[in-house]
């Protein structure tokens, strides 16, 4: 399996265990806008795998979604919080033009792959895309 895709797996069967004992509220919204991000990307993974029957439809809805809740990730760290539970790193806010383009370049790639998805064959690529971008904001500004 592709590293980028497993990120993106990973990513989803972890967000539900990580919620627990949130006190800050604008944490809490921040990681249920990143679980609305996993729920859509095991829609696509589930489909990837084989798991689930290939269905364009859904896949452009979750592409939507994806490309959505993209757009709102900056506006959900304008404000500097903290909790022990978040996975966010305090490197976000002193290098918040770059992560504000990563959210950027999700919001494109996800948008951008809309009605490109005709055939399961599409969706490792588009995968590996999404993947690969998800995997660069983790990468600097998640912890691990």
């Amino acid at each position: 399996m592709n590293k980028y895709i497993a990120i993106a797996l990973i990513a989803t069967g972890t967000a539900a265990f990580a919620h627990s004992g949130v006190k800050d509220p604008d944490v809490m919204n921040r990681m249920m806008g990143m679980s609305e991000l996993a729920k859509q990307m095991k829609v696509i993974g589930s489909m990837a795998k084989g798991a689930t029957a290939f269905d364009a439809e859904a896949i452009d809805a979750a592409l939507a979604k994806i490309s959505e809740e993209a757009g709102y990730i900056p506006s959900l760290f304008e404000k500097k919080a903290l909790d022990p539970k978040s996975e966010a790193l305090p490197v976000i806010w002193d290098d918040f033009d770059r992560f504000t383009a990563h959210a950027t370049e999700l919001a494109d790639v996800s948008g951008g792959l809309v009605g490109t998805i005709q055939t399961p064959a599409d969706l490792g690529p588009a995968m590996q895309q999404i993947g690969k971008t998800c995997g660069a904001c983790h990468g600097d500004f998640r912890a691990k």
